[in-house]
């Protein structure tokens, strides 16, 4: 299991992190952007839960989703065959289909764009759902030129759709959603 005696080690001073395999590469090279984001994803779902404490089922599905983004984390920081390493599999993304197709079951259909908004739960849902679009981007570049587990696109693709249905479910299962009005500021 993990055992963290030491979180200041200096080792990244000369602008250099190791990898989950031990190779050191620049803290700026791709992989590192992409399994950083996806941390940034994580910790805006850890925003993201503060609002959402009165609904037990919604914080659930958020806990088991960070506890994903860890796994996509350490996924993405082993490159190539990683023998025993820790993979994320197809089931993650399966399960957050279902949880989607449930919420979404409870919603009208869309007529229009959604602007990111409405209650604060659902503001931060779009937030993390932006994020963790920025992750996708940069681990589909990262598999432009290195080995990546397609699982974790798969995930990551999954994942923005569930924060926004989770965000409509959060403005009262799409009522309170703020639409986009094309054209309506240009006066």
């Amino acid at each position: 299991m993990v055992k963290l005696d030491v979180i200041m080690t200096r080792g990244g001073d000369g602008g250099e992190t190791s990898l989950g395999d031990g190779a050191r590469v620049r803290k700026d090279a791709l992989r590192v952007e992409a399994y950083g984001t996806v941390d940034e994803a994580n910790a805006a779902i850890g925003v993201l839960r503060l609002h959402t404490g009165e609904d037990a089922a919604a914080d659930a599905m958020l806990a088991r989703i960070q506890n994903d983004l860890f796994d996509i984390g350490a996924d993405l920081c082993v490159p190539g065959e990683a023998g025993a390493r820790l993979r994320v599999a197809d089931t993650q993304s399966a399960r957050l289909e279902a949880e989607l197709a449930e919420m979404n079951s409870a919603m009208p259909a869309l007529k229009s764009f959604v602007l990111p908004g409405g209650t604060a739960g659902a503001a931060a849902a779009h937030v993390a759902r932006t994020v963790t679009r920025r992750a996708e981007r940069l681990v589909v570049a990262l598999a432009a030129t290195e080995e990546v587990n397609p699982a974790v696109i798969r995930y990551l693709n999954r994942l923005s759709d569930h924060l926004f249905v989770l965000a409509r479910r959060l403005n009262g299962n799409g009522a309170g959603d703020v639409l986009w009005v094309p054209g309506a500021t240009r006066g």
